[in-house]
């Protein structure tokens, strides 16, 4: 009986200390403090530092008990963690850095100060979320948006004006918002689903960012509705081979795009290529030897004997009615295959 009485209390006593928390950081949301005043109370209230970390910006705060900036030097291990969320997306981190045994209320605690820091950045956004209002995204990058409007929408997303934003075609199976976090970390990025194409505005485009399996055609700095024409046509040229493609690479290239469907489909070289491609294996012999211009390379990358290519390449060349080995057949060959390519995509 005493030991019920014992655990009874201990949970009066959490419960009260629950409500003290929560009603601390209610007080806090009320007063609109900023965050480095809501790291500060918090370190002071946890007597422990106290950290919050904006993934958007990289911005870190540490708070000690005291009240004053965490000192730059290593930082103990975080001791309890929570994500800030905005919009169903996680922005940032807080986190308490207790020596020894977490403390039964820093869980809660970290909740309010996660939700308290969302607000905070919601308030004095623009918020640092990268999934936009598709409206938004599409004004910016329309071709029948005067400029004033488009202005005023990349306002509204978090570009100031006068600065340089990249548009990315994006094909992808994991969500655009952590692509955009991989390929612009620190920088301002917004993104949204525009049918069935990812955009993704950026002031900077690290193309080695690009996960596994995403397809992206990156477009040039400067005027949005033409670097999301760019954008949406190297992203035709991009294969598993070459799955993201900056639009200033193409060249010349980038002129395949303008060609007429039906003109690109009534001539002989890409109508044999489409006849060809029911044959996978005879297609990515084609490829790669298209790709590298080597019999010894090709026979590499397609880990064969280059005797067995050659003799691939030479029957291949027979349906094609085209000399491959032959400069000019290869470049007719590279044209057509890129040709039908993009009436695929």
């Amino acid at each position: 009986m005493e030991a019920l009485a014992l655990r009874l209390s201990q949970l009066d006593r959490l419960a009260e200390g629950a409500i003290r928390v929560v009603m601390f950081y209610d007080t806090l949301m009320r007063r609109r403090v900023d965050l480095p005043a809501l790291a500060r109370a918090s370190a002071v209230l946890a007597e422990c530092v106290a950290g919050i970390r904006l993934h958007g910006t990289g911005e870190v705060i540490r708070m000690t008990p005291g009240g004053t900036r965490a000192p730059s030097g290593p930082a103990l291990p975080a001791s309890t963690t929570t994500a800030i969320t905005l919009d169903e997306e996680e922005i940032g981190t807080v986190w308490l850095e207790r020596p020894g045994t977490p403390n039964p209320l820093d869980e809660l605690l970290l909740d309010r100060l996660a939700i308290a820091a969302a607000g905070v950045v919601e308030r004095y956004g623009p918020a640092r979320t990268t999934m936009a209002d598709p409206a938004l995204v599409e004004l910016a990058i329309s071709a029948d948006t005067d400029e004033a409007a488009r202005a005023r929408a990349l306002r509204l997303l978090g570009f100031a004006a006068g600065l340089p934003v990249r548009v990315v075609a994006v094909r992808s199976p994991l969500p655009l918002d952590q692509v955009g976090g991989l390929i612009c970390p620190a920088r301002p990025v917004k993104a949204a689903q525009l049918g069935d194409t990812g955009v993704i505005l950026a002031t900077t485009v690290d193309r080695s960012g690009f996960p596994a399996g995403v397809h992206a055609g990156i477009g040039a700095a400067g005027n949005p509705h033409r670097s999301w024409r760019q954008a949406g046509t190297a992203l035709r040229f991009t294969t598993p081979r070459e799955p993201v493609i900056r639009y200033d690479d193409l060249g010349a290239l980038a002129l395949l795009a303008e060609i007429p469907q039906d003109a690109a489909q009534d001539n002989a070289d890409v109508a044999a290529i489409a006849r060809m491609a029911g044959n996978p294996e005879d297609l990515e012999t084609l490829d790669v030897y298209c790709a590298t211009g080597s019999l010894r390379r090709a026979a590499d990358l397609l880990h064969l004997h280059h005797s067995s290519v050659a003799r691939r390449l030479e029957q291949i060349g027979r349906t094609l009615g085209i000399e491959l080995t032959e400069p000019s057949g290869l470049t007719r060959t590279r044209l057509a295959l890129t040709a039908w390519r993009l009436l695929q995509a």
